[in-house]
C-alpha cells in the first residue's frame, strides 16, 4: 500500500535528514518509515511527525522503499510532500 503511494506521488524527499528538514518546514504531508532502519536513525523523525500530527505509514523494507522511490539504496524514511 504505502510503496504504490511513493510511487504515485507527485514529489518525495528521500533519506532521514531531508525528511527532517521537510517536516520542519511544514511542506510534507505523510512520513513512511521503514521497519528495519536502525531505530535510532528514524526515532527523531518519528517523534518529529507525531509532534506535527503528520501521519506515519511503515513499510518491511528498505531496500523495497529506496526502489519505490527511484534508488538503488535503501531509504530509512521518506516524505510525501504537499501539492
Amino acid at each position: 500500500m504505502s510503496y504504490e503511494k511513493v510511487t504515485q506521488a507527485a514529489e518525495v524527499v528521500i533519506g532521514t535528514k531531508q525528511t527532517l528538514k521537510a517536516l520542519e518546514a511544514g511542506t510534507a504531508d505523510e512520513v513512511i518509515v521503514a521497519e528495519d532502519a536502525e531505530k535510532r536513525v528514524v526515532n527523531k523523525i518519528i517523534l518529529a511527525a507525531k509532534d506535527r500530527n503528520i501521519p506515519i505509514h511503515t513499510v518491511d523494507s528498505m531496500q523495497l522503499l529506496g526502489k519505490a522511490c527511484g534508488i538503488d539504496v535503501g531509504a530509512a524514511t521518506v516524505a510525501l510532500k504537499k501539492g
